[in-house]
């Protein structure tokens, strides 16, 4: 444990503080309005800090400062660490995917509905969302098409089409391409696509009634059929949709339960007053004490610029201060009971004055005069209760205590509050409130995250497979991030080494990586041990588990550049994180089985000539098999690319104007070759070093490819 450093020596001022341990490595990042006060805080009697402060401080070493201007710049910094070390005794959002959403353009005069994962701000275009499945999104996205003949197609392939698609043949498209609608009649159809998108549903049926009805008084009946069908099919598409605020409004409800195996979170998703959709999150091994630290936590990790921000925010409670383990508890478990000892507008029949008050009725059960006779089953129920929270005020009131110093780092509950409030009303272009909730409807969606919440932890089916990763490779932490790395080329060209990242069994697509690899002359083994030492300067965030695509040879070129660089005296010479290679498993006759289904595959450690007995079949392993496909298409992808860019490369050097430095500069701004095919003389003239002469030059050359 780091000795108690010097008051002099920590800056007074909001920032950032990072506890680092022996190897270096970030442990824990945290922010304070006044990092003197906060840090110094951590250094009280260990029976004044929680069971998670006082292991974290166990493995501290040495302590960084990052000053800020204001604790607004500090919480974004905070933020944005977090996310990028994910330091082990932080609570880490794993599951901070973009969800999906609807994107309705109206500057355009024949728009399309599409299904976004980032919201653009003023691309003056309509968003409703968010949708945590992607299935459901698009199963509406086709209930919508059926029900309104928007266009499909892109923007590109409709100014190309001459002849109507098959989709207006069928009735499911309106043909814009070819002036079968006009923009007026396009807008009102848009018009109604965004009431049934908005929850206005009984509006848009009562528009398109009375359009019914005046078809049919102008003896127009075929119009008036087709308006009567699409009421009945908007009127069967919304039929089990409940709202569930009157007053409509947008809004997000958090709900908090505490499990046995940890803390669960469950969030409602409210647009327009109707429940849009659902999510919820499992932290494990948290408990009561770690709740008012993932509520902020949560706050600043989930939300962000291109993610659908409510203007209002429904809490289960408001901490103390963020970002540290408060007292004002208000968490339901697994009974109806609420328990909570500053927070008493949670609206509980049980909450009086901020205290659990059981009641119950029958004549003679409490107020019995009768000492000797024996307690009745509701008497013992009540005793129980009391006994119960008799030990939730001690332990309330132990935390209580330990809390004292961490709000006096030179600000209050409300500056925590606003400083939160200000980024998310930053991040959404107004305002955003975060409140408990006022009325009868806002208790019932927390209700509803709650049981949400509670549900979705217990049908968890991956909740154990961090562990049961590190019980196979006997690590004494869970192993949640793994990183794959595989190496591809064709007889020693274009050497790429592709790089997949999966965090709690999913990929996160946007840390996946690839390596161009010079002079390995197709050697697997140089190649490995080149990209090793480029990862190396990349650097952190490491994985819990670097798993590479190969047997033992592969796994010693690797393991011998890591263990010189990370391998300290200090580390007992061990790696900070799992290194394990994967191969395929022999046959008889000792070559590799590559039959479809095979799930023999073998895992090797370093200093082990033995794979790990891992049974075939078994979920750690065919996790760690897809993981390790998933590494070989991306890396067989980007060669291919790679091959295709230097075939056509020899193409392009081929036309007048266009040299090897030409050909590299147009494959460095364009994606494809439609796309450099379709570019404008103004385009072309845009890139670095390129005249207009020459540009009208390259320009007719691609043309006339």
């Amino acid at each position: 444990m780091m000795e108690r450093p010097l008051p002099s020596s920590i800056p007074a001022t909001p920032g950032v503080y990072l506890y680092k341990d022996a190897s270096g490595r970030i442990i824990y990042v945290g922010k304070a309005r006044d990092l003197r006060r906060r840090v110094l805080s951590y250094f009280r009697p260990a029976d004044q800090l929680t069971a998670k402060t006082q292991a974290m401080m166990a493995k501290a070493e040495s302590i960084e400062f990052l000053n800020t201007t204001t604790e607004k710049e500090a919480l974004l910094l905070e933020a944005s660490l977090i996310k990028k070390h994910r330091p082990h005794y932080n609570i880490c959002l794993r599951d901070d995917k973009q969800y999906v959403m609807f994107r309705l353009s109206e500057r355009e005069p024949f728009p399309r509905l599409e299904i976004v994962r980032r919201m653009k701000k003023r691309d003056g275009a309509r968003y409703f969302g968010p949708f945590t499945s992607a299935l459901a999104a698009r199963e509406t996205w086709k209930t919508i098409h059926r029900l309104f003949p928007l266009r499909r197609c892109s923007d590109r392939a409709m100014k190309n089409r001459e002849t109507p698609c098959l989709y207006h043949h069928i009735h499911l498209c309106a043909a814009p391409c070819v002036d079968a609608v006009t923009p007026e009649g396009y807008a009102d159809m848009t018009r109604r696509v965004a009431l049934l998108l908005s929850g206005k549903s009984t509006e848009l049926i009562d528009l398109l009634r009375a359009a019914m009805e005046k078809a049919s008084n102008e003896l127009d009946f075929e119009r008036a059929a087709s308006l009567r069908d699409q009421i009945r099919a908007i009127e069967k598409t919304v039929e089990k949709q409940g709202i569930v605020l009157q007053s409509g409004g947008d809004m997000d409800v958090l709900g908090l339960v505490s499990l046995p195996e940890g803390l669960a979170l469950g969030v409602v998703f409210v647009r327009h007053g109707l429940v849009q959709d659902r999510s919820a999150f499992f932290w494990p091994g948290l408990g009561l004490e770690d709740a008012s630290e993932l509520l902020w936590s949560f706050l600043s990790q989930f939300y962000h610029a291109d993610r659908s921000i409510p203007p209002r925010i429904v809490l289960p409670y408001l901490p103390w201060c963020a970002g540290a383990e408060g007292p004002a508890l208000a968490v339901d478990s697994q009974s109806a009971l609420v328990a909570g000892t500053s927070s008493t507008s949670m609206g509980s029949p049980f909450m009086a004055d901020g205290n659990v008050t059981p009641c119950f009725c029958g004549k003679g059960t409490l107020n019995s005069d009768d000492a000797e006779r024996e307690l009745t089953v509701i008497e013992q129920a009540a005793a129980m209760l009391a006994e119960q929270e008799r030990a939730e005020q001690e332990k309330l009131e132990a935390q209580r205590a330990a809390c004292a110093d961490m709000r006096d780092d030179g600000g209050s509950p409300e500056d925590g509050r606003a400083a939160l409030e200000a980024v998310l009303s930053e991040m959404r272009g107004g305002q955003v409130r975060l409140a408990v909730p006022r009325n009868e409807e806002e208790r019932h969606l927390l209700d509803m995250a709650r049981s949400n919440a509670r549900e979705s932890a217990k049908n968890r089916k991956d909740a154990s497979l961090a562990d049961r990763l590190a019980a196979a490779f006997r690590w004494d932490r869970p192993v949640v991030r793994v990183e794959c790395a595989d190496v591809s080329h064709t007889g020693g060209e274009a050497t790429k080494v592709g790089a997949v990242v999966y965090e709690d069994g999913r990929p996160l697509k946007e840390d996946y990586r690839v390596w161009n690899i010079d002079g390995a002359g197709g050697d697997d083994y140089a190649a490995l041990t080149m990209w090793a030492r480029r990862r190396l300067e990349h650097g952190e965030p490491w994985p819990d588990l670097l798993l590479i695509d190969g047997g033992r040879g592969q796994l010693a070129a690797v393991d011998k550049v890591l263990r010189e660089e990370l391998a300290t005296d200090e580390t007992e010479g061990r790696l900070p994180f799992l290194l394990a290679g994967i191969a395929k498993a022999r046959d008889e006759r000792g070559h590799a089985d590559r039959r479809a289904g095979n799930v023999a595959d073998r895992i090797f450690v370093p200093g082990r000539s033995n794979p790990l007995p891992l049974r075939e079949g078994c979920p750690e392993l065919l996790f760690l098999q897809v993981v390790r496909d998933a590494a070989h298409d991306f890396s067989i992808g980007r060669h291919r690319q790679a091959r295709a860019k230097q075939a056509f490369s020899g193409e392009l050097q081929q036309l007048p104007g266009i040299g090897p430095k030409t050909a590299r500069l147009l494959w460095d701004h364009f994606d494809s070759v439609v796309e450099m095919k379709s570019a404008s003389l103004a385009r072309i003239m845009e890139l670095p070093g390129i005249g207009k002469k020459k540009a009208e030059a390259i320009f007719a050359s691609l043309k006339k490819m």
